[in-house]
């Protein structure tokens, strides 16, 4: 609730208070200026104890831990008012009805706790307000600090993959012109075209599917050049909606790892990449032949898949699922994630 829809509402509420003694007015008889003045005694109590604890003693005292002070302040003011309230009801009475008023000093202390117990309880109401409107604010700049952190994350991991990806497309173009100088040439034209996604949207939130498909594609091209014809490579995708959003560069690093441990230079090899999505769900599914690494490879230190774990955690929570593992002959590697757009 915002400040000016609490301000409407306690002005309604001590309206309703103030036009309170006029129920209690003889039908007929009317009432002067002086007389509802002097019968508003009542709801002015209130406005002093509830106000007393919304602007003083809750927000100062109480929520800082002084609880001793709170109720003593609280206690004296509350009995005396209580005290005071009656007395003055009870002369407004007998001032304005003709009819003397019977009383008796069980009558006199029972209405007196009365009073005491229903400034208590505007006490009460007051201190649970500003504890509420204590917490709510506590809770939204927790959650305001939250979201930074997770965006400074996001950002972060963002970044990192920029040198990531960058070292393993160098490398590739690196073991071409050892034995192919023009096809080098062509693989770093197909890497400038790329470095506008990696420079640029990468550091977006989200992209187009439609511009993330294609900068896997030109990756798949750019793969291509440096394999040989026996390596069967099949990229595929099914976009319903080209507009719909995804976060950047999400899935480079498991197309990556299909090609770092899915070719061979003397096993049959295969690299098939999926990609689908409809108006609800993403789906990109991997599968490629398994030739891990030998002992003396130390290429790679799976942090490109620990950066996929992370990023999805973090920028699609309890909306994504992730199905990954090596076949039981150990001879073929699947990886299938699946992504929840809409919340």
């Amino acid at each position: 609730m915002n400040k000016r829809m609490q301000l409407l509402v306690q002005a309604a509420v001590w309206l309703v208070m103030f036009l309170s003694p006029m129920m209690f007015i003889n039908h007929g008889r009317g009432i002067t200026a002086m007389q509802f003045l002097m019968m508003s005694v009542v709801p002015v109590a209130f406005m002093v104890v509830f106000y007393m604890n919304y602007l003083w003693l809750a927000p100062y005292h109480f929520a800082s831990g002084r609880h001793r002070f709170f109720l003593l302040v609280n206690a004296v003011v509350v009995v005396a008012l209580g005290i005071g309230v009656h007395l003055w009801v009870t002369y407004l009475h007998n001032l304005y009805n003709p009819t003397p008023r019977e009383s008796s000093l069980w009558m006199s202390v029972g209405f007196i706790v009365r009073d005491i117990f229903n400034l208590t309880i505007a006490a009460a109401i007051a201190t649970a307000i500003r504890l509420a409107m204590r917490w709510q604010k506590a809770e939204q700049a927790r959650r305001e600090a939250e979201a930074a952190r997770i965006d400074a994350e996001l950002k972060t991991l963002r970044n990192q993959i920029n040198p990531h990806f960058l070292l393993n497309t160098l490398n590739n173009i690196y073991a071409l012109t050892a034995f192919d100088a023009p096809k080098a040439q062509e693989a770093i034209q197909k890497l400038s075209k790329m470095l506008r996604h990696i420079l640029y949207d990468n550091q977006q939130e989200t992209v187009s599917i439609a511009t993330e498909m294609e900068f896997i594609g030109n990756y798949v091209k750019l793969m291509r050049i440096r394999l040989p014809q026996t390596v069967e490579v099949n990229y595929q995708t099914t976009i319903a909606n080209e507009s719909l959003p995804i976060a950047p560069m999400i899935f480079i690093s498991l197309v990556e790892n299909a090609f770092k441990h899915g070719i061979s230079p003397t096993e049959p090899s295969f690299i098939h990449i999926t990609i689908e999505a409809d108006k609800d769900c993403i789906t990109c599914r991997i599968e490629n032949s398994n030739h891990p690494k030998t002992a003396a490879d130390h290429s790679g230190h799976g942090i490109g898949l620990q950066q996929v774990q992370r990023r999805l955690a973090l920028s699609y929570p309890n909306r994504y699922s992730w199905e990954r593992g090596v076949a039981a002959d150990g001879k073929t590697y699947h990886s299938e994630i699946r992504i929840k757009i809409k919340k």
